[in-house]
């Protein structure tokens, strides 16, 4: 399934993203069980963490030293979220 185009990621408590789709969706993913060993370890540290951007195109986000997440876990491990 192609997933609709991220415009907006914010860092939230808990290790949680909020992630704003080009539908309207919100939806809340939960980044703490990806937190641990050597290349998503450094995610824990919460500077860190705030890091996160949209990359170009809106397909995914990332950290600036390389982390990502994959756009379709993003999408499907994610719950909507209504203000």
């Amino acid at each position: 399934m192609l997933q609709p185009r991220i415009l907006k990621v914010e860092p939230m408590e808990a290790y949680k993203l909020r992630l704003k789709y080009e539908t309207g969706e919100v939806r809340i993913f939960d980044v703490s069980p990806y937190i641990e060993g050597d290349w998503y370890g450094e995610l824990a540290d919460r500077d860190y963490f705030q890091t996160v951007r949209v990359v170009p195109g809106g397909s995914g986000i990332e950290w600036i030293n390389g982390q990502d997440i994959a756009p379709h876990e993003l999408y499907e491990m994610s719950y909507s979220f209504s203000n």
